[in-house]
């Protein structure tokens, strides 16, 4: 039985823009890396203001009860590889592997828990 014999919907999947530089995308790892070599190497010895920040409004913090490790395995384990999880357009294949690590899902249990 299929997803549509169920009433469900397939999901759409998300619209994907081309990193380009200098008005040229970047299809290949060379390119790509060649837009972030140059964009890094234009920022580095920029100085930042950070006072700006200083203006931004503070929100109220949110109570976040603190997970353990295997909840985050867990939750993550339920994941479709292919599916990607916010805008920072990660997919859950490459967070995955990342966590098979323990220090690494430490240092991500430490930023999820942070209040």
């Amino acid at each position: 039985m299929g997803p549509h014999e169920l009433g469900q919907k397939k999901k759409a999947l998300p619209a994907i823009e081309t990193i380009s530089h200098e008005e040229r995308p970047c299809n290949l790892l060379p390119s790509l890396w060649n837009a972030l070599h140059c964009s890094y190497n234009s920022a580095v010895n920029c100085l930042v203001n950070t006072a700006i920040l200083n203006n931004l409004p503070r929100n109220d913090s949110i109570d976040w009860p603190p997970f353990s490790k295997q909840e985050f395995r867990d939750a993550i384990a339920k994941c479709s590889s292919l599916s990607i999880p916010g805008p920072d357009h990660i997919s859950w294949r490459h967070l995955k592997p990342i966590v098979t690590d323990n220090k690494c899902l430490e240092k991500i249990i430490d930023i999820a828990n942070v209040s």
